[in-house]
């Protein structure tokens, strides 16, 4: 017959057991999440889109790439760009602007996103005279509020691309910060590149907590271990994808894209070296 010191015992251990299961299911689950479509950002690839715009996206998507975003249309109409996505078996959710495109050309660009399929508009870099001062930041936040507007219209999502420039602190103030905080989040999305984040000394899981779903693209490149912190590819360098990646839900990302300012080697070579990379993570 069995004590009721017996029956406790034994239904604490079923309990204990039950945990250790139910954690293990947990980290299982966790780590089994991975990139179901790798993007490219085609900037990366310039020099070789120049001389072969074609061929290029064709071996971009045999690596594997399913998506791509662009930085230049290489003097091909809308509609050239769209048969060259298709041939190839590519899509493009994403195009960068710059932002006197933004500012006083936007119907030309919301007109050529619906044609090739593009769904955000996202402002790629400020040049140096566009952000001399906080008021520039400011008068900025409003410029994409209003473009924000009329890209919700045309059922389109304007986004921010930062660089490390804008966590340098002005005046007491960090104007990425004054952009989240003085642009809609519903109208602004950001494009998060975590090399350009992390350089900055900043961490992303920061502002995941604070700002969470206003992160719906993550450009991914990785740091060296040199004292330059230049570029490399994905998995040779520093940064710590696994941990920023487990955290992309509350961030809100739909959208990882591989991008690489400056390669040393064969381009082609590089960008298989982190879609492979990428391709195997689990976070």
């Amino acid at each position: 017959m069995t004590t009721r010191r017996e029956f406790v015992t034994s239904a604490l251990g079923g309990i204990g057991l039950l945990g250790l299961f139910l954690k293990s299911e947990k980290v299982s689950a966790k780590s089994s999440r991975r990139i179901d479509s790798i993007g490219l950002q085609l900037y990366t690839l310039r020099k070789e889109l120049g001389k072969d715009f074609e061929s290029t996206l064709r071996k971009v998507a045999a690596i594997g790439y399913r998506k791509v975003e662009f930085a230049d249309y290489y003097n091909r109409s809308p509609s050239q760009v769209r048969l060259a996505l298709n041939n190839a078996g590519l899509s493009s959710p994403s195009t960068h602007l710059s932002l006197q495109t933004i500012a006083h050309d936007l119907g030309w660009a919301i007109e050529s996103a619906k044609i090739i399929g593009h769904r955000y508009l996202v402002l790629g870099y400020l040049e140096p005279e566009e952000r001399k001062s906080l008021d520039d930041y400011k008068a900025l936040a409003d410029i994409l509020n209003c473009a924000g507007e009329d890209c919700r219209k045309a059922k389109l999502q304007l986004a921010y691309h930062n660089h490390d420039f804008e966590f340098e602190s002005t005046n007491g103030q960090v104007p990425y910060d004054l952009l989240l905080r003085s642009t809609d989040r519903e109208l602004v999305k950001m494009e998060l590149d975590l090399y350009w984040v992390t350089k900055a000394m900043r961490q992303p899981e920061d502002y995941f907590t604070q700002y969470p779903g206003r992160f719906e693209l993550f450009h991914i490149k990785d740091m060296d271990g040199t004292s330059k912190r230049f570029f490399t590819e994905v998995g040779r360098g520093t940064i710590d994808f696994e941990r920023i990646l487990a955290q992309s839900r509350q961030a809100g990302v739909k959208h990882y894209f591989v991008e690489q300012d400056e390669i040393s080697g064969a381009p082609f070579e590089s960008i298989k070296t982190s879609y492979d990379c990428l391709k195997t993570l689990r976070f």
